[in-house]
Formats: structure tokens, sequence, C-alpha cells
């Protein structure tokens, strides 16, 4: 049909008056723009038909996928596959009478065949991905890594098919040749193919997933990780700084995971307190009658008075002097002290370790430690948790006759009465 209507517009053409070489290209353009027309025509068409069939199913249907394939234009680019094998079909009629570019035309159709193919190939693995990322059970695994690597392989085989055609080869040749060159090749992609593997091993051994939170003193994150991609994660640190980390970095260096911390029932409160050691000292009985008043420890001082009293009167220690026999100390009632607070504190997990220990002496004095975790888990009521605990023994120290180490510093009067230079 297009044969005959071709030599129709070319003989009347030629009825005018005008010359054969001016006809056929005149002949040439009206064919041209005639089809191009229709296939204008065509894809539009097709395009309102496909529009309004996936919108209603996107309306009907429960899951989202759909949803995500109108996103991003599949329907918009299946409709322009008919009106382009259109073109495939018939341009090459139309240049017949033109052997050169009839032949640039063919190669030029045929490379617009694939990147279409491409382009649809990767709107279809992005919907994939969009989709599987709202499932629960893949909503922290590294999909995007996985779709990536097959988009980047549908890319190089689109890209090879594209040199074959150009150059009038096979695929093949140059599937040969890339053997040949698979050294320079693995040097280029050479992060890919890190990232692909470390997104592999991530997600098999479940060492990261999308949501945690971690911490890469390497590389300065300390936040929550928001994508892994096969050649970065990034993670949103908590200043709202973004920090992008490669992928492989999580197989080849150590950081730290606080999934652990925010599964488990509570969160680590590991800090102590530098108590001077000039200050700790025997309790005489004035000082034990004075601190039985307190409530959370009486009940241990009349215990270890009887205890200690039975082996003194055991073994017959002189008592003129403490240092005989056994004797409490103010930093041991109040290790103790500490000890019941934390037990009937009602932001610290009582079914996990809770400890209150001495740690060996340093030239900044003796550090009580307290070690326990917190019932809530959320960093701002954690802080609060630990300062409020912190805030009430600082407080409680002095009542055992203890003392915070402390620098000692000499205030110097400067020649400025309204300044003051402080030195150590």
């Amino acid at each position: 049909m297009v044969e005959n209507f071709k030599d129709l517009v070319f003989k009347y053409l030629l009825k005018l008056g005008m010359s054969e070489q001016v006809a056929a290209y005149i002949n040439l353009i009206l064919l041209l723009a005639v089809l191009l027309f229709v296939a204008a025509l065509l894809d539009f068409m097709i395009w309102k038909i496909l529009r309004g069939f996936s919108v209603r199913l996107a309306r009907q249907t429960k899951t989202n996928f759909d949803n995500y394939l109108v996103a991003h234009k599949v329907p918009r680019f299946l409709a322009r596959v008919i009106p382009l094998m259109m073109l495939v079909e018939f341009v090459p009629l139309i240049f017949s009478d033109f052997p050169f570019w009839e032949s640039f035309m063919q190669k030029l159709l045929r490379v617009s065949v694939v990147i279409l193919t491409l382009i649809i190939v990767k709107s279809i693995f992005r919907s994939i991905n969009d989709h599987i990322k709202t499932l629960p059970r893949f909503k922290d695994k590294p999909v995007d890594s996985y779709v990536q690597v097959f988009i980047i392989f549908a890319w190089l085989l689109g890209i090879l098919t594209i040199f074959a055609i150009v150059t009038e080869t096979t695929v093949w040749a140059y599937f040969t040749a890339l053997g040949a060159a698979s050294a320079v090749i693995l040097l280029i992609f050479k992060d890919s193919i890190l990232g692909f593997v470390a997104s592999i091993q991530v997600s098999i051994n479940d060492m990261v997933r999308i949501g945690d939170w971690i911490t890469f003193q390497k590389y300065g994150a300390d936040g929550d990780v928001t994508e892994i991609t096969l050649a970065t994660v990034k993670v949103q640190n908590f200043d709202k700084t973004i920090t992008t980390i490669p992928t492989y970095a999580l197989i080849s260096d150590s950081f730290k995971n606080w999934r652990g911390m925010e599964t488990s029932g509570g969160r680590r409160i590991k800090r102590s307190l530098a108590i001077c050691q000039k200050s700790i000292r025997f309790l005489t009985e004035e000082d034990l009658k004075v601190l039985r008043k307190i409530q959370l420890i009486e009940p241990y001082i009349e215990q270890r008075e009887k205890q200690i009293a039975e082996f003194n009167k055991k073994h017959q220690f002189n008592r003129e002097i403490p240092i005989n026999g056994r004797n409490m100390t103010n930093f041991g009632v109040f290790r103790e002290y500490t000890t019941q607070y934390l037990k009937n504190h009602p932001g610290v997990n009582q079914k996990m370790t809770l400890m209150v220990r001495q740690l060996s002496p340093t030239p900044q004095g003796i550090p009580l430690e307290i070690y326990a975790f917190s019932s809530d888990k959320r960093w701002a009521n954690y802080e609060n948790v630990m300062s409020d605990i912190f805030d009430h023994l600082l407080a409680a120290i002095p009542y055992f006759d203890l003392k915070i180490f402390e620098y000692p510093t000499t205030f110097i009067a400067s020649p400025n009465p309204e300044q003051e230079v402080v030195s150590k």
C-alpha cells in the first residue's frame, strides 16, 4: 500500500512538470510528514486508551504496584511501542530510493527501539523497587542495590546492542572483546562490584537495615540509615546532616549498630562519679546514728552493724582504734545507698544488669561507676533519666561526708576589678 501511494505521489509530481530528482525529494518529505503525523496520532490515541485503563485499574485494585507503574510513566512509554514499530516497518520503504539514508534510518530506528526498551525496563524495575519497599518484610532491606544491578546489566546489554547495530556486527563479538578487556572492566566497575558483593553480605548477615542507628567514626556518621544502594549508604546524622559511606566499608571496616540496644529492654547507663580519696573515712557511732535516718539504707546499716559487731567480738579486736577489725566507711555506705536508689528508681529497668562498682583509684579520684539500663530507650528520655539519677547522687554525696574530686583553682585579682583571671 505504501509503495502504491509512494508511486502515486511521485507520478503526480512528475505530471506537474518537476524533474525526477526534485519530485523524489518532495515525495520523500511528503510521505515522511504523513507517516510521522499518523505515528503521532496513533501514539496519542493509544496513550489516551492506556491512561484511562491504568487509572481505572489503579482505583479498583488493592495493591499499589499499578500506582507506581503510572507514577514512573510505564503506560506512557508502552504507548510509544506500536507507533515506533510502524515507523520501523514503513520508514525504510519511504527511503528505498535513497540507499544511504535508508541504511541510516534503519539503524536510527533500531537504536530507538533499544533505547525505548531500556527506558521501559528501567521504569518497571523502579516501580518494583518502590512497591517492594512498602512490604513489611522488605522495608529495611537494601532492595535498591539489587535493582541497580539489574538496571546496570540492562543498560550494559543495551549499549552493546547499540554498538552492534551501528557497526553492523554481532553482540557476541563485543562480549568477546569485553572478555579480553576484563581487567580494565573490573578496574572501572570496582566500586560497583564491591558494593554489590557488600550489599549481598549485608543483607544475608543482617548487618544493617534501613532505619538502624549506626555509629561510624571513620566517616563521622552517627545517625539513622536512610538508604542502602549499590555504591553508597546514606546516614542522616542527629544534627540532620547527611553522611555518605561506601557500601563495601560496612564489611571492611568496624562500625557500631545500635539495633541490639533498641530491640532490648533498655538503654545502658555507664557513667561514674570521681570521689575525692581524702574524703573517705571510717564511720563513727555518731555518723551511723545520723545515717540511720536515711530510709533506703536503714536496714543495711542495722544488718551490717550486727555482722561487724559479732565478727569483732569473736576475734577480740581492740576497738579503741577504728582500724582494728571491721568497720563501715562512708564510701561503702554511699555505694549501698546508690544501689538501693537505683533499685527504687522508676526509670531503671530492674530486669537487666544493675551494678554500682568501685574502679581502680586514679590521680583524679576513685571512680564510682553506675552500670544500669534505662527503661526508656528514646534519646531525650534516656538523657533525662540519667541526669535525674546523677543530679540526685551529686546532691546526696555531702550527707555521707564525701566530696567530688575537682581540680584546685586559684582566683587571682586582676588590675581591672570588673574582671577575674582564673588559673589552675
